[in-house]
C-alpha cells in the first residue's frame, strides 16, 4: 500500500441524522494527524456508527482506493446530538477520501450525502431517505445516496450512487422521471391487490355505512359474530375513499420511509390500510422504541386503522388513542426532547359482542353470563367508544347469498357514492357565509328532533356535535343543502346501536 502524499488537514462535509421523522443538518469533519493510524468517531455516535469503521476500511479498499497510514478522527457535530445509524457510513468515507486528496474536494459541494456501505463498496439505501431529500431541499443541497433511495416526489431529485468509486465519475443529478422509473422497476404494482366491496355478500347496510365513514372520515365500530365478514369489510374501505393528494402522499411517504417500510401502494395515490394484531403494545401502535419510531396510528396516517378483536387490545394501549383521535398528532415525550407524529387516521374496529362471540347471534346460544359480557364490553371503555361516531352491527349473512354470489353493491358504485358527497360538500361549502356554524344548515325540524333524542340517550356534547357532523354526511350524500330529521334520525341510530353488550 502506497504512502499517501497530497493530503488536506481537514474536510467537512455534509449529511444528516433521523430524529423521529426529522432529518437533522449534521456536519461530518475530518482531521489526519501522525502517530499510530486508525479511525476514532467522536460526537455521540451509537454502535452502529461506531461499527462504520470496520465497514469504511474494507469498502475504500475493495473499490481501489488507498487507506491512509495516519490517524483520522471524525467528529460529527453538532457533538450534543445522539447519533444513530447506517447512514454517516457514506459521508465519513467520502470525507476521508477528500482529506486525502483521492476524490477532489469540489465533487462533495452542495452535496448532502447519507448511505450505508457493503464491504466491497457497494452504496445500500437507508431508511428515511424521504426526510434526507427534504431536508437538502430545505438547505439548497443535492441528496446523494443509493440509486434506489431516491424520491419519486415533486422537486426532489437525486444525485445516485450505485458504489464507492461513483464519487470519481461524472455528477449527474437524477430527475424526477428517472426516479420514477427507478421506483417503478423494484416495486410491484399495487392495482392488482385491490378487492373488492362486491365480494362481501348480504351486507348492503354496512356497506352504507362504509360510505357514510368514508365521506366523513366518521370513526366506526362493527359488532357481530365470528365469520360475518367485519374484516372483509374493513379492508375493502380504502378503495372507496378519495385518492391521495400530492402532499398527503409526500408526507404519507415520508412517515413510511422513516420506518423503513415499502410504499408503492401510497406512491400510487392509494391511502394506507393498517390492521396491528391486538397483542400490540402500546409503544407498538402510537410509537416509541429505540430509535423513536412511529406507531401503527402514524403508518395509517391520511388512510384507515383498522383494530380487529377490539377488546382483546390491551387496554393502556386502547386508551392512548383518545388524544391522537382529536388532535391528529402523537406525542412522545422522552429525555432527549418531545417527538412528534402526525396521526390523522380513520378508525375502524371489529368486535365480537361477548366473549364467546354469540350473544344475539340467531340459532346459535350465547354460553357467557351477564358479568362476562359486561366486563368484556367495559374493556374498550366509554371515552373511547364516545369518541366512535358509527356503531354498527354486521349479522351472519345469508347462506345463499353466500353460495350463488350476490355480493350486492360494488366499490366502484361506493366510491361514485363517496366523490358525490364530497364534490357536493364542497360545492355547498362554496355558498355558504360561515362554514364554522355546523347547525345554520339545519332546519328547524332537524334541530327540534337532535334536541329532543339527545335529551332521550343522554348524549353529551361531543356526542351531539359528533351525531350532528354525522347527519350532515348523510345529507351531502343525499345532495341536500338542509339537514332533515331522518338524516337526523339515521345518524343517531348508528351511534345508540341496540343491545347490552359493546
Amino acid at each position: 500500500m502506497g504512502r499517501i502524499v497530497d493530503t488536506m488537514d481537514r474536510v467537512t462535509v455534509s449529511t444528516a441524522n433521523l430524529r423521529g421523522i426529522e432529518a437533522l443538518p449534521v456536519s461530518v469533519e475530518i482531521s489526519l494527524s501522525g502517530g499510530i493510524p486508525g479511525l476514532t468517531i467522536v460526537g455521540m455516535p451509537d454502535g452502529a456508527v461506531l461499527e462504520a469503521r470496520s465497514r469504511i476500511r474494507c469498502a475504500i479498499a475493495s473499490c481501489g482506493f488507498e487507506t491512509p497510514r495516519l490517524h483520522v478522527t471524525v467528529n460529527l457535530a453538532p457533538a450534543d446530538m445522539k447519533k444513530s445509524g447506517t447512514a454517516f457510513d457514506l459521508p465519513i468515507a467520502a470525507a476521508i477520501l477528500c482529506a486525502t486528496g483521492q476524490v477532489p474536494i469540489e465533487r462533495l459541494d452542495g452535496a448532502l450525502l447519507f448511505g450505508e456501505l457493503a464491504l466491497d463498496g457497494t452504496v445500500r439505501p437507508v431508511r428515511g431517505s424521504i426526510a434526507y431529500a427534504l431536508l437538502a431541499r430545505e438547505l439548497g443541497l443535492l441528496p446523494c445516496s443509493a440509486d434506489d433511495s431516491c424520491i419519486a416526489g415533486e422537486n426532489l431529485p437525486s444525485w445516485g450512487l450505485s458504489s464507492l468509486r461513483d464519487l470519481l465519475g461524472s455528477r449527474r443529478p437524477m430527475s424526477l422521471e428517472l426516479a420514477r422509473k427507478v421506483l417503478q422497476s423494484v416495486q410491484p404494482d399495487a392495482s392488482g391487490e385491490m378487492v373488492d366491496f362486491a365480494d362481501v355478500a348480504d351486507q348492503e347496510i354496512a356497506k352504507r355505512v362504509m360510505v357514510i365513514s368514508a365521506t366523513g372520515k366518521h370513526g366506526l365500530l362493527m359488532v357481530g359474530p365470528p365469520g360475518t365478514g367485519k374484516t372483509m369489510l374493513a379492508r375493502r374501505l380504502p378503495g372507496i375513499m378519495p385518492s391521495l393528494t400530492d402532499a398527503e402522499r409526500l408526507e404519507t411517504m415520508l412517515i413510511h420511509s422513516v420506518c423503513g417500510l415499502p410504499s408503492e401502494g401510497i406512491s400510487k395515490g392509494v391511502r394506507p390500510f393498517r390492521a396491528p394484531h391486538h397483542s400490540a403494545s402500546m409503544a407498538g401502535l402510537l410509537g416509541g422504541g429505540r430509535p423513536v419510531l412511529p406507531g401503527e396510528v402514524s403508518l395509517a396516517h391520511k388512510g384507515v386503522l383498522f383494530l380487529d378483536e377490539m377488546p382483546e387490545m390491551s387496554r393502556n394501549a386502547l386508551q392512548g388513542l383518545r388524544q391522537p383521535l382529536e388532535e391528529h398528532e402523537v406525542r412522545i415525550v422522552r429525555v432527549d426532547g418531545v417527538y412528534s407524529f402526525p396521526c390523522d387516521f380513520l378508525l375502524v374496529a371489529a368486535a365480537n359482542p361477548c366473549p364467546c362471540g354469540h350473544l344475539g347471534d340467531p340459532g346459535r346460544d350465547c354460553k357467557c353470563s351477564p358479568s362476562e359480557v359486561e366486563r368484556y364490553s367495559g374493556r374498550i371503555g366509554g371515552p373511547l367508544r364516545d369518541r366512535i361516531d358509527l356503531r354498527i352491527d354486521v349479522g351472519r349473512p345469508s347462506s345463499r347469498e353466500v353460495v350463488r354470489g350476490g355480493g350486492g353493491t360494488s366499490s366502484d358504485a361506493m366510491r361514485e357514492m363517496v366523490q358525490s358527497g364530497l364534490l357536493f360538500r364542497e360545492w355547498r361549502n362554496a355558498r355558504s357565509d360561515n362554514k364554522n356554524d355546523l347547525f345554520e344548515s339545519f332546519s328547524e325540524q332537524a334541530k327540534r328532533a337532535l334536541e329532543s333524542m339527545a335529551a332521550g340517550l343522554c348524549l353529551g356534547g361531543r356526542g351531539i356535535i359528533r351525531c350532528a357532523t354525522v347527519a350532515r354526511t348523510i345529507a351531502d350524500l343525499a345532495e341536500r343543502e338542509l339537514v332533515l330529521p331522518d338524516d337526523v334520525a339515521e345518524a343517531l341510530a348508528y351511534r345508540n346501536r341496540g343491545g347490552d353488550s359493546i
